[in-house]
């Protein structure tokens, strides 16, 4: 019997689950219940169950012949993928439709399990948790723009406020509008002004949730030629998005730069939720605009978790996962972490929260790249961290890690940075990356990537009002010429007097 690939985690059984949307009906199979999910498979079909339900009160006909085949397809992939589990999520058509009740009860024989028709508020909590378990922490209101509605909510770390559901869903804005752009600009606006919770997120961040949003962000990115096309925690800046918005709002993209990466099925909706966006905006007056690649299908997945896992630290989380499947050892990763803290608090460098986690994860993943060539191990990864699943992280983060880990490869000279992905760290992230990087430099060479030495080292304040490297007893024949040199470029780095003795 061939056993399974060490590639997956061996303690996680996949689930999957099933969104029934107005627009798209999709199927993501995850590796397991997990803080931090992984997509083993994700496939989805724009079937558009919910155009012209404003005009007809029904669901698609043809849209529904060609869901309950993809729902075949769905459950014999779900199987095939080993699911344990298929739970199946359905929202604003299914539960507004005239023939919904009857829609469901053949999606469900043809499923084999029973569809949970989401109420409104459901969908706005269950997008409220999506965002939940991506951010760190969520603070701002989230809006999740689908096909037949607009579901906004109120996020303030792990508590989740009010919530609305808006008729603004780019199908549903088609229909009442009938295919006036200028109409469901006057229906957004007549809608959202009455959205008193947007008034209590001014200069708070806006969470843009759905496929139609995620493509404007892509547009967005192709149009200031923004270097990290990672959809989630991209920002897009109130003022200097206000053009780019009003343009795809007019319906202007068919010139559009990066446009032909939007399918053409998606692209008849762009103007709506621009439209719909630009309102917001104008009502709600937020500090950013932040797109979240987690929604209703992840916060219902991060509902099933127990409460000690909702409590970790996604990016941790997902940095152990991978050291676990990547590096030579993950209780060296661990050790790392713990001993580089100690290491800042030495030479005096302070830390806020988020530093400390991310150079945390930096360090779980500082041997993920070990099997590639030596000349390409700092590059390959810089790649996995830079354009990695992680979340609970932002993008000037996502640098820093990626930034550290080359360095500690590759060397501390600045023109050995990826220059897009160095762009994207703030200048105190450079620095504290070349400061990780070249710590890591020095007590790689005392480890041999193996755990049980680092925990012994530690650094004292000299006679000459620098800092010595103790390195103990047992190892000192570890000492040399090429731990020495690497100890003095730190030194360079630091500006402080760095020498090394074994312990007396």
């Amino acid at each position: 019997m061939i056993a399974n690939s060490q590639g997956r985690l061996q303690n996680r059984q996949p689930i999957s689950i099933i969104d029934i949307g107005s627009n798209s009906v999709r199927l993501v199979v995850y590796e397991g219940v997990a803080r931090a999910p992984t997509v083993l498979f994700n496939e989805k079909m724009l079937a558009g169950l919910g155009k012209g339900l404003v005009s007809t009160g029904r669901l698609d006909p043809d849209a529904v012949r060609r869901s309950m085949e993809e729902f075949r397809r769905f459950r014999a992939l779900s199987e095939q993928a080993g699911s344990r589990e298929l739970h199946v999520i359905a929202t604003a058509a299914a539960r507004e439709a005239d023939n919904g009740a009857d829609f469901i009860r053949r999606a469900e024989e043809v499923l084999g399990t029973e569809i949970r028709v989401l109420t409104g508020r459901e969908e706005a909590y269950y997008s409220a948790l999506g965002v939940i378990s991506g951010f760190h922490p969520a603070e701002g209101i989230v809006g999740d723009l689908g096909g037949g509605s607009l579901e906004l909510v109120d996020v303030r770390g792990e508590a989740i406020g009010d919530g609305i559901t808006l008729p603004l869903g780019g199908l549903r804005l088609h229909d009442m509008s009938k295919g006036s752009i200028l109409s469901a600009g006057r229906i957004a606006k007549r809608e959202l002004a009455r959205a008193e919770l947007l008034k209590q997120g001014e200069g708070r961040n806006f969470y843009c949730v759905g496929g139609t949003w995620r493509n404007l962000a892509r547009l967005h990115m192709h149009a200031t030629g923004y270097p990290l096309h990672v959809m989630h925690h991209y920002q897009m800046d109130v003022a200097g998005s206000a053009s780019f918005l009003k343009r795809v709002a007019r319906g202007d993209i068919d010139k559009m730069k990066g446009i032909e990466r939007v399918s053409k099925n998606r692209r008849g909706l762009l103007a709506y939720g621009a439209t719909v966006l630009n309102h917001i905006i104008s009502v709600m007056k937020p500090g950013s605009i932040v797109i979240s690649a987690l929604g209703v299908r992840e916060g219902y997945l991060y509902s099933l978790l127990s409460d000690a896992e909702k409590a970790a630290d996604p990016l941790i989380s997902s940095s152990e996962e991978l050291a676990l499947l990547r590096a030579r050892s993950v209780r060296h990763a661990h050790e790392l972490a713990d001993w580089t803290g100690d290491a800042f608090r030495a030479f005096g460098v302070e830390e806020t929260e988020d530093e400390a986690r991310y150079r945390r994860a930096a360090c779980l993943l500082a041997d993920i790249g070990w099997r590639a060539h030596p000349d390409y191990r700092g590059t390959q990864s810089l790649n996995i961290i830079a354009h990695g699943a992680f979340i609970g992280v932002d993008h000037p983060g996502r640098a820093y890690i990626a930034l550290a880990n080359l360095f500690r490869h590759e060397g501390l000279f600045d023109d050995a940075a990826e220059p897009r992905i160095r762009a994207l760290a703030t200048p105190r992230y450079r620095e504290r990356a070349r400061l990780l990087g070249a710590i890591l430099r020095v007590v790689y060479l005392f480890s041999a990537s193996m755990p049980g030495v680092i925990p012994q080292l530690r650094w004292e304040e000299n006679d000459r009002g620098g800092l010595t490297l103790v390195i103990p007893r047992s190892h000192a024949a570890l000492l040399g010429e090429r731990p020495e040199g690497r100890l003095q470029q730190l030194g360079r780095i630091t500006g402080k007097l760095l020498d090394m003795r074994a312990e007396q």
